[in-house]
């Protein structure tokens, strides 16, 4: 077979099929070592699953599609670090499933922002975010503080998490539904953000 560059160009069925080819090799290649880095598969010190009532805030984060405006990813840049702080590491992620890195910013980073601002900030904010942030075009959340979280789903979640290495203990989970009962999505959602960043504090 007469396999030059200019029969391949001719033939767009085999061109797209080496193009995946080169594309997965890699892929692979770039890819494959981070499930064995130390660095990526490990978490950094201190650092715990989320309690159940942070895990539901993370929920409503995520269902409210607060991350397609805020990313949780710090680059390793100077701009980067001198407004958010330490630029973020795998290593605080590795129980999140799945993680909130990004790159899209309509809103700020939130990697760091756990305890940058006290509870009653971050309702107000949720709220009418213009309260506190005049300029802000972000849409109010005033629901959240009055929807309630049902108990009966948190066991679940944290069982299909322990499935997945996240290291619940039965006793956590089975204690999980006295910790959610009677809080509102807001309450959780403020717990998750006051939890975001804590581990790694360094900030100019």
């Amino acid at each position: 077979m007469n396999f030059k560059h200019e029969w391949i160009e001719k033939n767009p069925w085999l061109l797209i099929g080496l193009v995946l080819l080169v594309i997965s090799v890699g892929g692979l290649v770039e890819i494959v070592p981070l499930f064995f880095q130390k660095s990526t598969t490990e978490p950094v010190a201190g650092l715990k699953p989320y309690s159940p009532l942070r895990l539901a805030g993370r929920d409503v984060y995520i269902r409210e599609g607060c991350y397609n405006c805020h990313s949780q990813m710090i680059r390793p840049f100077r701009a980067e670090t001198e407004r958010y702080g330490h630029y973020s590491v795998a290593g605080e992620f590795v129980y999140d499933h799945p993680f909130q890195w990004g790159s899209k910013r309509t809103g700020p980073d939130l990697a760091r922002v756990g305890g940058r601002y006290s509870d009653e900030w971050h309702r107000t904010h949720l709220d009418n975010p213009r309260d506190v942030v005049p300029e802000s075009n972000m849409p109010g959340y005033p629901w959240l503080a009055s929807a309630k979280l049902n108990p009966a789903e948190i066991i679940p979640k944290m069982r299909a998490l322990r499935r997945l290495g996240v290291p619940y203990t039965e006793d956590e989970i089975q204690a999980a539904p006295a910790e959610v009962d009677g809080k509102s999505e807001q309450d959780a959602l403020v717990a998750y953000l006051q939890g975001l960043g804590t581990q790694i504090k360094t900030r100019n």
